[in-house]
């Protein structure tokens, strides 16, 4: 960090407990003793992150991979030190004394690695359009064939858009995720005009796709990218910038709810725009787009804590969801059976109240909400951004 004043010897502020020099000889002091003694408990623990302090180009880096590794204020008191950031510097201080490297110029973004990516953020909402008008063009065996081949082609594009760029990960998610993650768009699509034609006692035959709502959940892919692109550039500057864990934390979280509600209102302009579209009998219930704006939040959320590489809370909360809205419709035939009628009345309830469409708002909005709480808690540390997911 440019603002950090050190005097020529390089010592940084505060005690590590010790001289460097007085490593050698005496008994190895435990690393989180911190005590004075025969040994450098500080150089002690620049041994164990090498690796760490050689790479940093920053203290924040450092205490951003202290962070991530348990080590606390607590712990850095042991070393004499106020917080983590304190000891950080030392860290960095040192390290940088010991090996004294060249200075590492910034490496610049290859021109067309940000043109790749915004190319590839329009394909699925293109393909899904392009599909969409298919399917009013066409009837009977060609329509079933536009659609598995649209449904093909959207899916060949959205993993293409989201391999690349901000929203590109190196953390391996899991089949649950993926079919979790797949079964809540079908629902999107298919979800509600069978739930609805189910509590009628339905289906005698094939019901409307809500292809609006999907329309507009694959041109959001654009606008999601750009966010995540904001959030991750405006998270990394913070992080060159900040004094402290405590201050990088506060300054990220708005940073984080601004992005989401940007997202929000670019998903929500492109909801409308496609709900304005004429429909040719596709199911267009206010209720679904309702539900698609939901789920749009939630798969934004789960996508920004994979690409940091916390998968495991995503994983949950889009299995939870998608279990809710099977057990939705399950309800709905299985109250069909002799003695079992009592079993639809909740989620029929919730359809005469507000349309088939609320089921899956208020499943996705819970599940978003919960998301999102969690993402202001590990989106806004610094171990979170301190090596890039993605490209910035």
């Amino acid at each position: 960090m440019s603002d950090l004043v050190r005097d020529g010897s390089g010592a940084a502020r505060g005690d590590a407990g010790g001289d460097p020099g007085s490593a050698s000889g005496g008994a190895r002091t435990s690393l989180g003793g911190g005590r004075r003694g025969a040994v450098d408990p500080v150089k002690a623990l620049m041994h164990r992150h090498r690796e760490l302090c050689e790479r940093a180009v920053d203290p924040l880096e450092i205490a951003a991979g202290l962070e991530a590794h348990g080590v606390t204020d607590r712990t850095a008191a042991r070393f004499r030190h106020r917080d983590v950031f304190s000891l950080a510097e030392e860290m960095y201080a040192r390290a940088a004394r010991d090996s004294d490297p060249a200075p590492r110029p910034a490496a610049p973004e290859h021109p067309g690695a940000r043109a790749d990516w915004a190319v590839l953020s329009l394909l699925p909402g293109a393909l899904c359009a392009a599909t969409v008008a298919g399917l009013r063009l066409t009837e009977g065996q060609p329509r079933l064939a536009v659609a598995a081949g649209g449904t093909l082609a959207v899916t060949l594009g959205l993993r293409a858009a989201l391999r690349r760029g901000p929203l590109g990960t190196t953390h391996r998610t899991t089949s649950g995720t993926l079919a979790w993650t797949c079964w809540l768009i079908a629902y999107a699509l298919l979800g509600d005009g069978l739930l609805s034609v189910g509590i009628e006692g339905g289906p005698d035959g094939p019901w409307p796709p809500a292809t609006a709502p999907v329309l507009a959940l694959a041109l959001a892919c654009a606008p999601a990218v750009w966010c995540a692109h904001l959030f991750t550039a405006g998270a990394r500057r913070k992080l060159t910038t900040s004094r402290g864990l405590e201050e990088f934390a506060v300054s990220v979280r708005p940073l984080l709810l601004g992005v989401f509600a940007l997202f929000l209102c670019a998903l929500g302009a492109l909801l409308a725009l496609c709900r304005a579209a004429p429909s040719d009998g596709a199911y267009n219930g206010p209720g679904a787009y309702v539900g698609a704006g939901a789920l749009g939040a939630l798969l934004l959320l789960a996508r920004l804590l994979t690409t940091r590489g916390f998968t495991h809370a995503p994983a949950v909360v889009l299995g939870a969801a998608g279990a809710a809205e099977v057990t939705a419709l399950t309800t709905v035939f299985a109250a069909r059976l002799p003695g079992c009628s009592f079993v639809a009345t909740p989620v029929e309830t919730v359809a005469d109240a507000w349309g088939p469409g609320a089921v899956p708002a208020l499943v996705c909005g819970a599940a978003a909400l919960v998301l999102l709480i969690h993402a202001t808690r590990t989106l806004t540390r610094a171990s979170a951004h301190a090596t890039p997911g993605g490209t910035p």
